[in-house]
């Protein structure tokens, strides 16, 4: 602590929010969460396990989910929420933590996260503000997840249908990854997943955004072998870029390339009636058109960008159908003025020149304008 007459300035040591380190395991087969997590053991911290409605009626959980009786077994709780975007709200967060308070966890206690991204994140923003912080782990069963949500600490909830307006940065203890739980998925929710995924091969994996371009029918057949090889390309690179640039300063901002645009449409067409990966698909494609009128990227990459993602069925039109009404790219633009990565009044984007070439710049109102009409 230094002070003077007039100044008194307090030093802290360097702290790390809820783990100084993740550890991710893939496990190949079917998912066994008894003998993962053994539910009712004596041993050990208590565990709140967080669900919801669908993922626990998945056939490959159903045997864990039986071992609790009204909630609960032996020391362990779980906890089963609504089932999707709607349901990503403060109060699904704090009914969390009432959760916990009620079955007088402790701090040295542990939430666990069984679900996709909206559960993923909720887990970790409930862990986050519980006393001050407790433990957590997570289980992603989609593969939006197992690609992103899961991995780096982002927690949250959205707030009045504005995505993640609330939230902290607090990383799991441990992420369980289990690539056959792809195989339960509906195709909306397999594509969702594959939006996050090339968005990761644009930003730093060459070699995936090859497989993207020529393997579209056995990626679209969630062929196992190259299901299990992009989850693990994906897992890597994000966690190399939080490991770099774990508050999003400079790098991880990449990570939001589409994000703009996507969650500006989320947003319009109602929070859930546009999956997020459709969404951060439409938007790369904005974003590459963008770069292309600009002179930032070559027409010619701008076209392969364009044509991989119509390969994958999404949309590529300046206008998402699902949206009408007037005005649609002045309304969009009034949604992505409140994004959180906006330092001033213009809008921030990340940007390419090419494959792997990333960058971002704030961008006038005219030019994101002229690629949503």
């Amino acid at each position: 602590m230094t002070d003077n007459k007039n100044v008194l300035n307090v030093s802290y040591p360097v702290s790390y929010p809820g783990a100084q380190i993740t550890k991710i395991s893939f496990t190949s087969g079917k998912p066994d969460l008894n003998t993962l997590f053994n539910p009712g053991r004596e041993e050990g911290p208590r565990r709140c396990f967080i669900t919801d409605a669908s993922v626990a009626t998945l056939p490959d959980i159903q045997d864990f989910i039986n071992q609790f009786e009204d909630g609960i077994c032996g020391n362990d709780i779980l906890l089963i929420l609504g089932s999707g975007e709607p349901y990503k709200t403060i109060d699904s967060v704090l009914e969390i933590v009432k959760n916990a308070v009620d079955a007088n966890f402790s701090r040295k206690d542990l939430f666990v996260g069984i679900g996709g991204g909206v559960i993923c994140d909720m887990t970790g923003f409930a862990a986050s503000i519980f006393k001050r912080g407790i433990a957590c782990q997570f289980v992603p069963t989609t593969l939006l997840a197992m690609v992103d949500a899961s991995i780096g600490g982002k927690t949250g909830c959205d707030f009045e249908n504005y995505k993640n307006m609330i939230g902290a940065f607090w990383p799991a203890k441990e992420i369980f990854i289990y690539p056959e739980f792809v195989q339960t998925l509906s195709q909306a929710q397999y594509r969702s997943g594959l939006g996050e995924a090339i968005k990761t091969a644009l930003l730093f994996d060459k070699e995936l955004f090859e497989l993207f371009k020529t393997e579209p029918e056995k990626i679209l057949a969630r062929d196992k072998e190259i299901v299990f090889n992009l989850i693990q390309k994906c897992a890597k690179a994000k966690a190399e870029v939080v490991e770099k640039d774990f508050t999003e300063k400079n790098i991880r901002m990449y990570l939001n390339l589409g994000h703009t645009f996507g969650h500006a449409l989320e947003t319009l067409s109602g929070l859930g009636n546009i999956p997020h990966g459709d969404a951060v698909a439409w938007g790369i494609a904005r974003e590459a058109v963008l770069c292309a009128r600009e002179d930032i990227c070559s027409e010619a990459f701008k076209d392969e960008v364009l044509s991989v993602l119509d390969k994958y069925g999404w949309c590529i039109d300046p206008i998402h159908p699902l949206i009408t009404g007037g005005g649609i790219g002045e309304r969009l633009m009034t949604i992505m003025k409140k994004d959180k990565k906006n330092a001033s009044s213009k809008i921030k984007l990340v940007l390419q020149r090419g494959l792997n070439d990333t960058f971002t710049e704030e961008i006038e109102d005219s030019k994101i304008l002229s690629v949503l009409k």
